[in-house]
């Protein structure tokens, strides 16, 4: 490159840089996660201008009640009940939503997109949707949609997939990423406390909805793992593609034995990748107390990641709440701005590299923890085991304790590594056959060999 070359170059970085004299940025709500999103704008003032050298100026937040007390002292002009305000106005740069909902929330964010604004968002259930859709139209109109903040609160998770390790072959992704349960199954676990009795109060505590259907049945941990299996594999996984199950059925007699067996039980999004095929689920598991995920307790959020490169990573912190969620939010404004300065603005939006390809239940793999009950009677055992071995499946560890009714008793144990296909045809059969009076729990087990 010549002198003259660099000095026009040079120049050329510099007429960028100076186009951006203030952000202005709307915001779409103003609860828990919108409160903490204005006060780190607010106190971090200096430090947004040492990041990216121009202030940020909060002109409009849309809110349903303007005359609802907030902890956040603002202007009354700030305030609006219309959307409209917000996502239209011509001298806004970037729309924050934090306001949640589906359906009518993906209006405003294609409307603000379409009309040129910048957006970053929380929310999970939108992206694990409609982020397709909602990408491609941003890209569309060189406008940046970032969402860290969708999947794991404060933990910086989708910008080290896109970015630290955007040179690796991401093999596995596996992870604590709802809080709720997670208090709840903590709680259950260490007090050996009954699931109605945790549940109650994480909802007096706020860690819990008012209905907690999306939390424990595992839907919310489901929208984040088809968030992070769509980034980590680069392959369109859709929600539909996630099997999940939650934690309602779990007793505390699941844990006792958990824990007398030497595991954990934690509520864990699995996405695993073997060469082009992928399977996603979230579900209870039980890990070995030796493994990082276990010893990730009460609200916090994990995520474990495997790298073909990089080996085994985690990332850990608090999931939710106002300031680690906003703390994320305000880092993905920090990097819109930062392209705002480059002229690289809907740049970063990346089509998925591969087709979907998703593993059946007979290429999907795991050990497994059963609880029957089974009639006390000799023979009772030996039919168990045949049905077992004709499958291919074989025992790990057992237990078998009797049963206060005379007549029963207990076998509890943890097969080996067996195909998902072989054994829910042996929990069928098991069903069926007489000896066998219930099946009273049956979990995946993951850790030791899962790779």
């Amino acid at each position: 490159m010549s002198t003259i070359q660099k000095q026009m170059f040079i120049t050329e970085k510099q007429e960028v840089g100076k186009m951006v004299k203030s952000v202005s940025v709307g915001l779409l709500g103003l609860g828990t996660v919108g409160s903490g999103v204005v006060k780190i704008i607010k106190n971090h003032q200096d430090k947004l201008i040492h990041q990216i050298g121009c202030p940020v100026e909060i002109k409009k937040i849309a809110v349903r009640d303007r005359s609802k007390k907030r902890d956040v002292v603002l202007p009354e002009a700030v305030l609006t009940t219309y959307v409209e305000e917000v996502i239209n106005d011509p001298d806004i740069d970037v729309v924050i939503e934090v306001m949640g909902g589906v359906e009518e929330t993906r209006q405003y964010i294609l409307q603000a997109l379409k009309n040129g604004k910048h957006v970053v968002t929380a929310n999970k259930d939108l992206m694990a949707l409609y982020g397709t859709e909602l990408l491609s139209v941003a890209s569309e109109h060189g406008c940046d949609l970032f969402y860290e903040a969708s999947v794991a609160g404060g933990i910086p998770i989708l910008r080290s997939l896109v970015d630290g390790l955007a040179s690796d072959r991401i093999t596995k992704m596996m992870g604590i990423v709802n809080g709720t349960t997670n208090y709840i199954l903590t709680k259950m676990s260490k007090f050996n406390r009954p699931y109605e009795e945790v549940l109650a109060e994480a909802q007096a505590l706020g860690y819990a909805e008012a209905d907690p259907t999306s939390d424990v049945e595992g839907l919310d941990a489901a929208r984040k793992m088809a968030i992070l299996a769509r980034l980590g594999f680069s392959m369109h996984i859709d929600l539909q593609d996630v099997y999940v199950k939650g934690i309602t059925g779990i007793t505390e007699e699941d844990l006792n034995y958990s824990k007398r067996l030497g595991y954990t039980m934690k509520l864990i999004g699995i996405a695993h990748r073997d060469g082009e095929k992928v399977e996603v689920s979230v579900q209870p598991t039980l890990l070995p107390e030796t493994h990082p995920l276990a010893s990730v307790n009460d609200e916090y959020n994990a995520v474990y990641v495997y790298g073909e490169a990089v080996g085994e990573t985690m990332f850990y912190g608090p999931g939710a709440g106002s300031l680690p969620t906003a703390t994320s939010v305000v880092s993905d404004l920090v990097a819109v701005m930062k392209n705002m300065r480059l002229g690289v603005n809907g740049r970063s939006a990346v089509t998925p590299q591969y087709d979907k390809c998703l593993k059946d239940d007979s290429e999907i793999y795991s050990k497994y923890f059963l609880r029957i009950h089974v009639k006390d009677q000799v023979g009772a055992f030996a039919k168990i085991t045949s049905l077992f071995s004709e499958r291919g499946v074989s025992f790990e560890k057992i237990l078998q304790l009797p049963l206060k009714q005379k007549d029963l008793a207990e076998i509890v144990l943890v097969t080996h590594q067996a195909s998902l296909k072989d054994y829910r045809d042996v929990l069928q059969q098991l069903r069926d056959l007489e000896v066998v009076e219930e099946v009273k729990s049956s979990y995946r087990v993951e850790g030791e060999g899962a790779l």
